[in-house]
């Protein structure tokens, strides 16, 4: 138990308190197991596409894969539901796409919304830069910039999760007005001051480390708990966010689907983990997700702004909490915190979900879903 302790902090330790044109993917690409191409943008960007044919016959996902071209790259999206209706923008975090959202989006579309599933830059269906000099912080709240524009979304209700909330509450503290209400799940916006870096850069982060077991076969499919019902942790682990750095740059180990199902409350069945596979047939591909937990030393001095709007916005603000998330992300504190300090969020159901981690909306996307109908209804 010590051991598998020790590991799962490697994942959820961290101390966080151009012109556009629309298209549908397309079977130009060559079939899944075909060596990768590398295109090249416009603007000089190398960048390798995942093959159509990868995201043929997903477990549970039987929806049509857009895109919009954003700087020379294809940012890949789900869109479903009336064109018409007010948008529900959902956003995930590292290293999902937007597979996360197969339980949320027919119960949204049933609900008579449209339902916006964005893959961020290097994950999902979207166009993945080789180098990770590409990705930044900042460039990807850039691209969510660009895309609600692309789309011409504007009475957003915004869920996010994860990075998804790091991205998506920059651009809704500095754009309140796109937003009609907001729902965050295991997430924050956290601040450093300017030229802060919470830990130590990854070292030779192009080199295969070797030495770097996979840090999360020893967690059991089935999760302890780690709360009781009066938010006291039961049971610690080791939290250092350094490591899980490390581990996702350089550990030839590293897949996506190791991660949702070691922060899953229930077992994800095999043919979903190869769904949440698909994305990065090989290691070309995976230069998105490898980046995204350094991308933590990039925020120091990037929300600050973002944070006094959000403390400002009064529309609706709705927490749905996993109660069972043992990262930093997942406790009452992070929660709170958003509860204490953003207007909006006075007087709704703020809720914790029982048999739910991290990925929440793997667990219990259904009833998230419900809960943001409700939102939406009850705040016209």
């Amino acid at each position: 138990m010590g051991r598998w302790m020790t590991m799962l902090g490697l994942w959820v330790g961290t101390s966080l308190v151009a012109g556009c044109s629309s298209s549908s993917q397309t079977a130009e690409d060559p079939t899944c197991d075909s060596e990768p191409i590398v295109r090249t943008t416009p603007g000089g960007v190398e960048f390798v596409r995942t093959p159509s044919g990868c995201f043929e016959g997903l477990a549970g996902f039987d929806y049509e894969l857009k895109s919009v071209e954003i700087d020379g790259l294809r940012q890949g999206y789900v869109d479903e539901g009336p064109a018409d209706a007010d948008p529900v923008l959902l956003l995930h975090g590292q290293p999902s796409w937007a597979y996360l959202y197969r339980k949320m989006i027919p119960v949204l579309v049933v609900a008579g919304h449209r339902v916006i599933a964005m893959d961020h830059v290097g994950l999902g269906s979207s166009d993945k830069p080789i180098d990770i000099e590409y990705y930044s912080y900042v460039g990807h709240v850039d691209r969510l910039e660009k895309f609600i524009d692309a789309l011409g979304l504007r009475d957003i209700t915004m869920f996010a999760q994860d990075w998804g909330s790091l991205i998506g509450l920059k651009v809704a503290g500095e754009n309140p007005d796109w937003f009609a209400r907001i729902a965050i799940g295991n997430g924050t916006l956290p601040v450093f001051p300017e030229g802060v870096e919470p830990y130590p850069r990854v070292e030779n982060p192009d080199e295969i480390d070797p030495d770097l077991e996979p840090v999360f076969g020893a967690i059991p499919t089935q999760q302890p708990q780690f709360y009781d019902e009066d938010c006291n942790r039961l049971l610690e682990a080791t939290n250092y966010f350094g490591s899980w750095m490390e581990y996702a740059m350089k550990a030839a180990s590293f897949h996506a689907a190791e991660v949702v199902e070691a922060m899953t409350y229930y077992d994800v069945p095999s043919e979903e983990e190869a769904a949440y596979d698909a994305p990065f047939p090989s290691r070309i591909y995976m230069a998105g997700p490898r980046t995204f937990p350094s991308l933590v030393n990039e925020l120091g001095g990037q929300t600050q702004d973002a944070w006094e709007g959000l403390q400002n916005y009064e529309r609706p603000f709705l927490t749905i909490w996993a109660s069972n998330d043992p990262g930093n992300l997942g406790s009452c504190e992070v929660q709170q915190n958003l509860i204490d300090n953003v207007p909006g969020a006075e007087g709704l159901p703020h809720t914790r979900l029982p048999e739910a981690s991290h990925f929440l909306q793997d667990d219990q996307g259904a009833e998230i879903a419900r809960q943001i109908v409700e939102l939406i209804e009850a705040t016209p």
